[in-house]
């Protein structure tokens, strides 16, 4: 099979390359190591940046949002009952877009569809063998399909196959640098069929630990607790998570939270990640591939939509305006804001989560820092302008 672009990873950084170069009339084919049934039951983040927003618009994606999205003009970040509202219209201009990651996926796929472009599901056995940037050579990925080895030719690789795939480990050791931190918990989380408990995202730091209240739509909520990794989710009862929920979420919300039984129920390890380069040869890494942040502020998928942005542009590049070299640029643009992106997320989960080694004088920071949210307008735009997404 020839190629111009082989995108390994069918999810939706993977789907949102493909339908971008099918626009812009770049032939690609996308291998997934999952069916696609199951790539639709994973459970992740919803909260979508302005700037993923025009993306799908620029690749021409039918979506649901009209009835299914939440637009949100702001969240709240509290410290036991000390509350403070970024307001995100104010402070950025924009809002951002809550809508399940879920139905992003689905989106994708059915787009995808639409156009007829390949779209192979339980690939095995993923071997990628690379050629430099600069060499005549092409690359080729040779995999495992309805019993039979298979292998693609192609221009360029698009590693979007995730942490664990097998892109990255394509780039020699010696070749790449990593950098990681590793969180001693864990986010604890439930999907319950019942009303949101406020129509923002609260952000929640409490002497027992880290709380989001999150959503879905207006009868499907996402809740979340900071919990010790080791913690089983079958071990906590809903009404043992609902209990500890409510102690950790400021009062006048834990008084009107509605409960239910949990429909899905899961523990996440937090961990940032940072593979450099994201490029070798003819091999380009995007997502979650090349980078990892924890949850806190919504900057994982966004940040691979950005990677998707520049891997792009650089690719439109190559095949339209005829300048190849566009493509050595890509690792550079793309890390300079995956590296701000970072900061954000770390920034983040240390204003609100409780270390096993906190100590007082850092819980007065932490609360110093709320207070000096509620209290300085530059503070709130500096968050606003993160949250909502950084300019491409």
């Amino acid at each position: 099979m020839r190629t111009q672009v082989c995108i390994i990873g069918g999810g939706p950084s993977g789907l949102l390359l493909a339908q971008l170069c099918h626009v812009a009339g770049i032939d690609a084919v996308v291998l997934e190591r999952r069916s696609r049934e199951h790539v639709l039951t994973r459970i992740r983040a919803g909260v979508l940046e302005t700037g993923f927003l025009k993306l799908l618009e620029q690749a021409q994606v039918k979506t649901r949002m009209d009835t299914m999205g939440y637009p949100h003009d702001g969240t709240m970040i509290s410290f036991e009952n000390l509350e403070v509202r970024i307001d995100f219209k104010k402070h950025a201009n924009t809002p951002v877009m809550v809508y399940g990651q879920t139905e992003v996926t689905r989106d994708l796929y059915d787009a995808r569809e639409a156009t007829g472009g390949v779209t192979l599901h339980n690939v095995d056995d993923v071997e990628i063998i690379n050629a430099p940037l600069d060499g005549d050579a092409l690359a080729k990925v040779r995999f495992t399909h309805d019993g039979q080895t298979k292998e693609i030719t192609c221009d360029y690789i698009a590693g979007c196959d995730g942490f664990h795939g097998p892109s990255r480990q394509a780039i020699p050791a010696d070749k790449r640098r990593e950098f990681e931190k590793l969180y001693p918990f864990g986010w604890l989380g439930i999907l319950s069929e019942t009303p949101p408990v406020h129509h923002e995202l609260i952000y929640a730091n409490s002497e027992r630990g880290f709380a989001l209240a999150s959503m879905r739509n207006e009868n499907l909520s996402r809740y979340y607790i900071q919990a010790p990794l080791a913690d089983d989710p079958e071990d906590w009862t809903d009404a043992m998570f609902w209990s500890e929920f409510k102690k950790r979420i400021p009062e006048r919300f834990a008084d009107q939270l509605i409960t239910g039984p949990s429909i899905e129920k899961s523990i996440a390890p937090l961990r940032s990640f940072v593979c450099e380069p994201m490029q070798y040869g003819r091999l380009f890494l995007a997502g979650d591939s090349a980078h990892i942040v924890p949850p806190t502020g919504a900057k994982g998928l966004n940040t691979a939509a950005s990677d998707v942005h520049y891997l792009f542009e650089a690719l439109q590049a190559c095949y339209l305006d005829k300048d190849p070299a566009a493509l050595g640029l890509y690792s550079e643009k793309a890390l300079s804001r995956v590296w701000k992106t970072q900061r954000f997320s770390w920034w983040m989960t240390k204003l609100l989560h409780r270390f096993p080694d906190t100590d007082d004088y850092e819980l007065r920071i932490q609360r110093a820092e709320i207070e000096h949210l509620a209290s300085i307008e530059s503070a709130q735009a500096m968050l606003a302008i993160n949250y909502v997404g950084l300019p491409y």
